[in-house]
């Protein structure tokens, strides 16, 4: 029998709770289904991380700094744990511009891990890492 060829969630980076926010969504997804607001969504979505023992904020700010200036802000949808960003969607597809944004939040925050969760027709989800090191070790660009 062949080794399988993905990780076992006890390898990826806080695995456990992905795993727990996973079930969480589908459980929102197969209560509210398809249609509502995104806010709808959001709020139930809160109810229920509650409900299985994970901490939750919601609109955490985001702040970008260049140079030890302030230059932007982000606003997460839901950080769970301090650990996983959750970018919450109601869309009929998710698109680039949504793995940018949730990109960008991670980028932007100490967080290694986010997910796009999609109340869509067909419910969806993507998970994202940029891990701390990476953060830190990009590459300089030198003028010509």
């Amino acid at each position: 029998m062949n080794a399988p060829d993905y990780a076992p969630r006890g390898d990826l980076r806080h695995g456990e709770i992905t795993e727990k926010i996973i079930g969480v969504f589908f459980e929102v997804y197969n209560e509210l289904g398809f249609g509502f607001l995104e806010s709808v969504y959001h709020k139930a979505m809160l109810h229920v991380l509650a409900d299985a023992g994970l901490r939750a904020e919601t609109q955490v700010h985001l702040p970008v700094f260049f140079r030890g200036h302030l230059v932007g802000d982000f606003f997460a949808d839901i950080f769970v744990e301090r650990a996983v960003i959750l970018e919450l969607k109601a869309a009929d597809e998710l698109d680039p511009a949504h793995n940018s944004q949730l990109l960008n939040y991670l980028k932007a925050s100490p967080a290694e891990v986010g997910m796009l969760l999609n109340f869509g027709p067909k419910p969806r989800f993507k998970r994202l890492v940029f891990d701390n090191e990476r953060k830190r070790s990009r590459p300089k660009i030198e003028s010509a």
